[in-house]
């Protein structure tokens, strides 16, 4: 542990940007995988639940039981039945649909662009804090003696690297968080894709038998 608060001072000022970057990319982590991972459960949850009901054609009880759930796949259910009580084409529920998709992405997608951001930041500033070493490194050594320039010089290009270090040690893992959660998102939204085109083909149905 002293170590590594030995490396984190010795790096410098922007070690505690960096410091700061990693502690708020990963709180952002936690709280999408959560929220992700809740969606997930409540929409497959509620599906189980309604599909059976729209599969006997019973439109009007699959509407009751979707009209006050806050799900998302519940807004988007809701919006095709309730649609589908006064459409005369398919097609104007499907419209329906896709907007209410549009209106959830945007809870889906909220915050993870940031961590792909945070990491480049974290990057870059571990680029910065490395030139701003080297250049009091240089400075330090220009009127020193000779016969130390060499190791005072090596010694503090050392430390300076410490923050381009850092830097990375942050961003490689917070763009694998990005990728995972661009990938839990992706599968969330197919799913709901994929229940939209369910219950646009049983109404279908519905409409071809009547």
């Amino acid at each position: 542990m002293m170590s590594v608060v030995r490396f984190i001072q010795d790096g410098g000022f922007f070690m505690y940007p960096i410091l700061l970057i990693l502690f708020v990319g990963v709180g952002i982590t936690i709280e999408r995988f959560i929220f992700l991972n809740r969606v997930k459960n409540t929409n497959k949850a509620l599906w189980d639940e309604i599909f059976p009901v729209i599969q006997k054609g019973d439109t009007q009880k699959a509407l009751k039981a979707v009209k006050d759930n806050d799900s998302e796949i519940g807004r988007i259910l809701a919006y095709g039945l309730e649609r589908n009580e006064t459409a005369r084409r398919v097609e104007d529920v499907e419209t329906a649909m896709e907007e209410a998709l549009m209106e959830v992405l945007p809870r889906l997608e909220a915050r993870t662009p940031f961590i792909a951001t945070f990491a480049n930041i974290s990057t870059l500033l571990g680029l910065l804090g490395t030139v701003q070493g080297l250049i009091i490194a240089f400075a330090a050594v220009a009127n020193a003696d000779p016969a130390q320039k060499g190791d005072l010089l090596s010694s503090s290009i050392s430390v300076a690297m410490n923050t381009t270090a850092f830097g990375l040690v942050v961003a490689i893992p917070l763009l694998l968080a990005y990728a995972f959660l661009q990938s839990r998102t992706g599968e969330v939204v197919e799913s709901l894709e994929m229940a939209s085109v369910k219950l646009l083909n049983i109404l279908r149905q519905i409409r071809n038998n009547a």
